[in-house]
């Protein structure tokens, strides 16, 4: 879809009238190529103006309209909020071995007013959007460990940008026990790969993890075969990492950036974990597994000590960690926590920019209490009391040389059912505190 600044409309163009007569969203369809659009009785904000984007797009796909002209709105990133909304709407699952879906009909939006630079970044967060979507949209079977690494290589070849990828025996000899105790019992190899972005001379980058595990099955926790198919998206941090990489890339951004992707297979097998198994961190703490379904926080915390090398100037992990996070958050907001609350502050204004949104949950020493173990340094599950919190609490325990954040997606990272899809978050939130980072 292409976007344009340009006073004047032309002909070829339906022009969009936005009504304050009209109850929100509300949409009709003139005679004089003319379409009108609610507002309601309070003046939109940047959440509302989302929506209203998205219902326009949906009604020049309905009624084949292929192009509009959008007068201006008083609302901060006014064109930002609208390019991003309309071109992560124009997104399509591309079905495997079929033929690429036919283009929307919807395929130009001209504004009024506004500036070049904010369509190209929104369009460069649409397209880390679109990536990540389609990784997470992808079969297992297909999108595996060693494709995340291919796809990986390849946006370093596009960009310059430089790359190491660790296979099993290169963490072998690191003593990665805890990461390797997940994929032992698959036959996907584990990959752990880096992209390095150069934008700001010799400061010290912003380094991102995400968790790639590729499927997750529950290991020897076997997980119920209801919805098991959605476990492909257990790798959507990994996914939206990248995706953060390609944005930034895009714009160009003065920043050093570093992306690290943590890739496994998480499959019951002879030789897999056990519930009561113990291992040794690359950290050297002792972990004893008492759910082999707890393997997200298993391959992040020897990704967190590996990270070390980086001399980062913060870490901020993002994983689809606990289903316990959607019952605290839902689906809307992800969870943050994190070991300064200056950072803390820093994601959540930037998920309030990119209306990616953001919450705010504890991390304090009594939820740590319960990860103790009588066999090992700690236990990977602290119960079912505020398992989001004791979760980050575990990953807390190896970075404490460092700034860091945790972001749990497990409720916005895909949507189920009927309308089964990755959703491409947490990209903006995460590209936009890496521009607040910028200089």
């Amino acid at each position: 879809m292409e976007f344009k600044i340009n006073k004047e409309a032309k002909s070829a163009q339906t022009k969009v009238v936005f009504d304050k007569t009209a109850k929100l969203n509300e949409v009709h369809f003139t005679g004089n190529n003319q379409l009108n659009i609610g507002l309601g009785k309070e003046y939109p904000n940047a959440k509302t103006l989302k929506k209203l984007a998205i219902t326009l797009a949906q009604t020049a796909n309905k009624l084949s309209l292929p192009a509009l002209f959008l007068p201006t709105l008083q609302v901060d990133n006014f064109v930002e909020i609208v390019v991003l909304a309309m071109a992560d709407f124009d997104y399509q699952v591309q079905k495997i071995a079929l033929p690429k879906p036919e283009a929307n009909p919807l395929q130009s939006v001209t504004f009024a007013a506004g500036l070049q630079t904010d369509i190209n970044k929104a369009l460069a967060i649409a397209d880390g959007m679109a990536l990540a979507r389609t990784l997470g949209d992808m079969p297992p079977n297909i999108c595996t460990p060693t494709f995340l690494a291919k796809t990986a290589q390849d946006l370093a070849q596009e960009f310059g940008l430089e790359s190491e990828i660790l296979q099993e025996d290169d963490m072998q000899k690191l003593g990665m026990n805890s990461l390797l105790s997940v994929s032992k019992g698959s036959a996907e190899a584990p990959k752990l790969i880096s992209l390095s972005y150069s934008g700001n001379g010799n400061s010290q980058p912003i380094v991102l993890l995400g968790k790639g595990v590729t499927f997750d099955s529950g290991g020897i926790s076997l997980k119920t075969g209801n919805k098991m198919d959605e476990m492909k998206y257990d790798m959507c941090g990994a996914a939206g990492v990248l995706g953060t990489m390609l944005a930034v890339a895009k714009m160009q951004l003065k920043v050093n950036l570093t992306v690290v992707l943590a890739a496994v297979e998480n499959m019951p097998a002879h030789n897999a974990s056990k519930p009561g198994d113990v291992v040794q961190s690359m950290s050297g703490q002792t972990i004893e597994i008492l759910n082999t379904d707890a393997e997200g926080r298993l391959i992040l915390c020897d990704a967190l000590t590996w990270i070390a090398k980086f001399n980062p100037k913060v870490v901020i992990d993002t994983a689809t960690l606990t289903g316990a996070v959607i019952t605290a958050l839902g689906k809307h907001r992800c969870a943050v926590m994190t070991n300064e609350q200056n950072l803390a502050d820093d994601l959540l204004k930037a998920g309030e920019i990119a209306q990616d949104l953001a919450w705010q949950l504890p991390l304090d020493d009594e939820y740590d209490e319960l990860l103790k173990s009588n066999f090992a340094d700690i236990a990977n599950i602290g119960g079912r009391a505020a398992g989001t919190i004791t979760a980050a609490c575990f990953l807390a325990r190896f970075c404490q040389d460092y700034r860091w954040a945790h972001i749990d997606i497990a409720g916005t990272a895909w949507i189920g059912g009927n309308k089964k899809g990755a959703t491409g978050r947490p990209v903006p939130l995460l590209t936009q505190y890496v521009i607040g980072q910028s200089e």
